[in-house]
């Protein structure tokens, strides 16, 4: 039976935080260690923070916990996760980094190199609407987007961070977005509506967003790729995924149409060898060995933060310090946030705090379709800037796969569509009116 209200149930996440970020800063400010969020060991990290959580409610017999931490990383969504995780990692691997340099290149030769960082947010928004997944959307977007940020010369960081930009838009939008889903499942309200009344927040975001990129490219020095070589067929792979993404293919069967035309090429082309090929496949699934284990052992912690009654007394304090129409969106926003701050897990943190913001939102009057599209922002905002997170962690494994080292914490800055998200929905919350229908 689970525990109510207990605050010291939440110890683990705030140990892990500790351990995380404490070791980030000391490393790179205090030491100043090149990379040195890069070298904190973010596995360790939650398999010490899982240690307590073991530590705690001595109730339950350690083989109990275990069953709980089983349940907890058996989830559907996490399951999911992870075979996207592997698809994708085998997809990068076949493909390659010739293959996105000469996505990049292409597109390059077409549009004015200036403007690669635009092309970028707006085709990642667009393959994220279509796909309904920004953990698929950044796989494919980001290794085009390292290809043009060598190419053009452009911040690596800035170019990361607008594909992950770009993919939580889509993210947020999505009819088939799993987040979209639970929000109105959750809230009790027709899909459409949800999209009108999240339409009107996000648009203005990412036309901010737009503007902020092409005053921070418009004046940097490019260079010139128009004479660059690239190899049409070798663009295929690329195309036909995102192709696929942009009519809504399912992800696992665009990867699968990834992999099988990427071989296929790469063998004919004679650039590869098939046991070479075999071998790239297992290099990339391996990968994305340590973004897996942090989808794993976050499930199980947060099984475990659960069942001992963490996250009950996390909901209902949001509930008694938030009053009023205004203050209870807010909270809402403030729930689904932390839960996904806990979780790193948008769907999940909306499901979890589902139940309490349908209670809030017949006690404030705040209508259903408002209240999912309050949901759904504040988790994708929350989402796409914790550097533990799926999205970040995906894009980070991309780069460095490719032979590149980044930080999280290069790109959280240049995540400029999140916080663009985070100005319009405070606006949208404090000075819209509210009609519950």
């Amino acid at each position: 039976m689970k525990n109510k209200k207990n605050y010291l149930a939440l110890l683990p996440i705030g140990v892990f935080l500790l351990i995380y970020l404490g070791l980030g800063v000391t490393f790179e400010y205090f030491l100043n260690i090149e990379m040195g969020f890069y070298n904190v060991p973010i596995i360790v990290a939650f398999l010490v923070a899982i240690l307590v959580a073991c530590l705690q409610n001595r109730k339950l017999s350690f083989d109990d916990k275990l069953s709980v931490m089983a349940k907890g990383v058996g989830d559907k969504n996490i399951i999911t996760m992870i075979l996207i995780f592997m698809t994708a990692g085998i997809f990068v691997g076949v493909v390659g980094r010739s293959s996105a340099e000469s996505v990049a290149y292409c597109l390059l030769s077409i549009i004015p190199a200036q403007y690669a960082v635009l092309v970028i947010f707006v085709v990642s928004a667009f393959v994220s609407i279509a796909m309904g997944t920004s953990v698929g959307t950044i796989t494919l977007i980001t290794p085009i987007a390292i290809a043009i940020s060598q190419s053009s010369g452009f911040d690596l960081a800035l170019c990361v961070g607008s594909v992950v930009g770009g993919a939580m838009f889509g993210d947020n939008l999505s009819f088939i977005s799993d987040t979209t889903i639970a929000a109105c499942n959750g809230q009790g309200c027709a899909m459409k509506d949800k999209f009108r009344a999240n339409f009107w927040i996000a648009l203005p975001a990412a036309l901010a967003t737009l503007v902020i990129i092409f005053v921070k490219t418009f004046n940097e020095e490019v260079v010139t790729v128009s004479n660059a070589d690239y190899n049409l067929i070798q663009v295929i792979p690329y195309m036909l995924v995102l192709i696929g993404g942009i009519v809504g293919i399912n992800v696992f069967v665009v990867l699968l149409i990834g992999i099988v035309s990427g071989s296929i090429i790469m063998l004919l082309t004679g650039s590869i060898t098939a046991v070479d090929l075999i071998g790239n496949m297992g290099i990339g699934a391996a990968g994305m060995f340590e973004t897996t284990m942090v989808a794993i052992l976050v499930a199980a912690l947060c099984a475990l933060i659960n069942e001992y009654g963490g996250f009950e007394a996390l909901l209902n304090l949001i509930k008694k310090v938030f009053k009023g129409q205004r203050a209870g969106k807010l909270g809402m926003g403030l729930l689904v946030g932390a839960m996904d701050i806990a979780t790193a897990n948008n769907t999940v943190a909306i499901v979890m705090a589902n139940p309490i913001a349908k209670e809030m939102s017949q006690e404030y009057n705040i209508s259903p379709k408002n209240a999912a599209s309050i949901l759904d922002t504040f988790s994708c905002i929350f989402q796409g800037i914790i550097p533990y997170g799926a999205q970040m962690l995906v894009a980070i494994a991309t780069v460095n796969e490719l032979g590149l080292s980044i930080s999280a914490f290069d790109v959280m800055p240049n995540l400029l569509y999140p916080y663009m998200l985070l100005v319009s929905t405070l606006v949208f919350i404090f000075f819209s009116k509210n009609k519950n229908k």
